[in-house]
């Protein structure tokens, strides 16, 4: 960053880290200690649809990546489109295999990244649920590629698009030693219906 960039109050896009998805796992343990909250086995990755044979292409490739354990009994990843045009890859695992889906979801970001579709790359989110709780809570750890930082999406039951923010405060504080936690809450976005939440 240059003095005029100081000057005038300019910063330098934040670079992806694609490796802090690698945290997941272990934050997984700290957020059921902490909540009760255990994985849902349930992982996705939303990124802005490209037009074009190259990236139709990219999209093949992730595709026989992810399912090329179909024969073994693996679940075949899923391609959707939201309301907004946003193309979601729904990667299943065993609710007690986070290293498998988050190893899933770092390799989808990564083909993306350097077929040359990053800047198409929006977030990836790991679910979860509420055991204990009868009327099926949901959580979600999302990871926002652009900022390289994590924040926690908690929907409440019911359908109603009404957010738990007690709820994500909790998780705030209880992973944020295990979590590069997004410090700005304008950016917890919601990812209302989200594939995997």
């Amino acid at each position: 960053m240059g003095l005029l960039d100081a000057i005038l109050g300019r910063s330098k896009p934040v670079r992806p880290d694609l490796d802090q998805l690698f945290a997941v796992p272990s934050a997984a343990l700290t957020l059921q200690a902490a909540t009760g909250f255990t994985p849902t086995g349930l992982g996705s990755v939303c990124f802005a649809g490209v037009e074009g044979g190259g990236f139709a292409r990219l999209q093949e490739d992730v595709r026989e990546l992810l399912d090329a354990d179909t024969e073994r009994g693996g679940i075949p990843v899923e391609f959707s489109r939201d309301a907004y045009g946003y193309t979601w890859l729904l990667a299943s695992h065993p609710a007690d295999d986070t290293a498998g889906l988050v190893n899933d979801l770092h390799a989808v970001n990564t083909l993306l990244q350097d077929g040359g579709f990053g800047p198409h790359l929006l977030c990836s989110l790991i679910g979860f649920r509420d055991p204990e709780g009868a009327e099926g809570r949901s959580l979600a750890l999302v990871y926002l590629y652009k900022r390289g930082t994590f924040y926690p999406f908690a929907p409440l039951p019911g359908g109603a698009e009404k957010r738990d923010n007690q709820l994500e405060l909790q998780v705030r504080g209880a992973l944020g030693d295990d979590l590069r936690v997004e410090k700005d809450l304008s950016r917890w976005f919601p990812v209302w219906g989200a594939p995997g939440l």
